[in-house]
């Protein structure tokens, strides 16, 4: 572990953004149900420890889309990450504040949000990094009738988040790489 507060070096900078990176990957992978983005985050041997799925990191990513679908949506936000170098391994520390939206037929609505941390070993591999084990803290969480409001002048004509393919971000994909 490094000096609080050292000057870090290009490269260190360098590998600093490229964690961040997978970090929120990750985090649109999941609002967006995603599986083969999530996917991307971690090396094919990983593993993680959520709690609810313990094993490994790819099969709990595909079937991430499916369960986080009962949720109308989610919006995760990660922040005070922590990296720690120990040459190609590093110790990752982030806190993550996950908020649901359950919409309920004949009922209120609800919404969840988390607030917890997420503890990664991520490994460097010919110059990309990737979690290799991820263990899920939670710190607390809060759920109550939902508060949100779809309509009205202030919220006329905006574009609605979706999961894969249907959120605006994949549309703007598809027109900026031409299909590719």
């Amino acid at each position: 572990m490094s000096e609080t507060g050292h000057i870090p070096s290009i490269e260190e900078v360098a590998n600093r953004i490229a964690i961040e990176d997978v970090l929120y990957k990750h985090s649109r992978g999941v609002d967006r149900a995603d599986g083969e983005l999530l996917k991307s985050a971690y090396w094919p041997e990983a593993e993680v420890a959520y709690g609810g799925f313990n094993g490994p990191a790819h099969t709990f990513c595909e079937a991430l889309p499916t369960s986080i679908k009962r949720y109308a949506a989610t919006a995760h936000r990660v922040t005070n990450v922590s990296i720690d170098f120990h040459g190609d391994d590093a110790v990752v520390e982030s806190y993550v504040t996950a908020y649901h939206y359950l919409a309920v037929d004949g009922g209120d609505d609800t919404e969840m949000t988390y607030v917890g941390r997420y503890v990664d070993h991520m490994q460097r591999r010919a110059q990309v990094w990737k979690i290799m084990f991820r263990h899920v803290v939670m710190e607390w969480n809060q759920n109550l009738t939902a508060s949100a409001v779809f309509e009205g002048p202030t919220f006329s004509g905006l574009a609605r988040g979706g999961r894969a393919p249907d959120d605006p971000l994949y549309d703007m994909q598809q027109k900026i790489s031409g299909g590719s």
